[in-house]
């Protein structure tokens, strides 16, 4: 089996793609903090200031392909890209580096596909587009770009937060005026695994089939885990009535029908264990 270390591997995407993975490839991982379920020699844990333990870690694994899923500060992550990318020009991997939809955030006219241009007008999509460039010019074609939505997980932040919010009955903020797409961890590792053992390269928008308002997700989601009912707070993204487009497109056809995803799937797989929770 080839060789894949999945740099973050303790984060909310690293845990599902781990667990997706085990049976194809041979995977490591590294964390900060928290080990995985991870064999003990096949987890490293790794600050990422630290090159020379970044080096240690690629020279004893010898991976085939490296993910990156990290997530933090962005200047320290920058750096680590830099780090990274210098590394793996000298050897033969395959580097998967998960950008995401604010790469495009500087234009909320319409939703964007591969093609486009990124353009951004915050920190977050901004180092995520230097990423990608540095990627690209350094590895070539080695360099494949996957940029995902808003992802929820059961044990995701954005999830953990709405549970919160329902358990102190407090209202929930959500947009009315955005059209988002969204993923689960579960079904991001789905597709991602794919890509990984059909060995596509390119620049892929992995997301779900739909579009939707953020509070129309909302309203169907609470709908499933608080059937007594629960208070949203509406609002309007940069306070103004008009609608605004934060959604990912994708004009390649690769991904089989079974991968694919629609929000009411991504709904029902959240509220699965939830409704006793509450």
């Amino acid at each position: 089996m080839k060789k894949l270390l999945i740099i973050g591997v303790s984060g909310l995407i690293g845990k599902a793609l781990a667990k997706k993975c085990e049976n194809d490839f041979d995977v490591y991982g590294t964390y900060f903090t928290t080990a995985t379920n991870l064999t003990h020699n096949k987890q490293f844990q790794m600050n990422i200031q630290d090159g020379e333990v970044l080096e240690r870690i690629l020279n004893n694994v010898e991976p085939d392909i490296v993910i990156s899923c990290l997530h933090g500060d962005y200047e320290q992550l920058l750096e680590f890209h830099k780090l990274l990318a210098v590394e793996l020009k000298r050897r033969s991997s395959l580097l998967y580096f998960l950008s995401t939809t604010n790469v495009f955030d500087g234009d909320l006219s319409r939703h964007h596909f591969e093609t486009d241009e990124p353009i951004s007008k915050s920190e977050y999509g901004n180092y995520k587009i230097n990423c990608e460039i540095m990627f690209q010019n350094l590895l070539g074609e080695r360099a494949i770009i996957i940029r995902i939505p808003g992802i929820w997980g059961k044990d995701s932040p954005r999830f953990n937060l709405l549970l919160h919010h329902i358990e102190t009955n407090e209202p929930i903020k959500a947009y009315q005026n955005l059209e988002c797409s969204f993923l689960s961890d579960e079904h991001l590792a789905k597709q991602l695994h794919f890509v990984l053992k059909n060995e596509l390269r390119g620049i892929f928008h992995l997301t779900s089939d739909e579009k939707i308002i953020e509070s129309q997700f909302y309203e169907e989601l609470i709908k499933k885990i608080a059937p007594s009912g629960f208070s949203i707070q509406y609002t309007d993204y940069q306070e103004k009535e008009k609608l605004y487009f934060f959604g990912l497109d994708s004009n390649r056809n690769e991904l089989p029908e079974n991968l694919k995803i629609n929000n009411l799937e991504i709904i029902d797989y959240l509220s699965g264990n939830s409704v006793g929770h509450i």
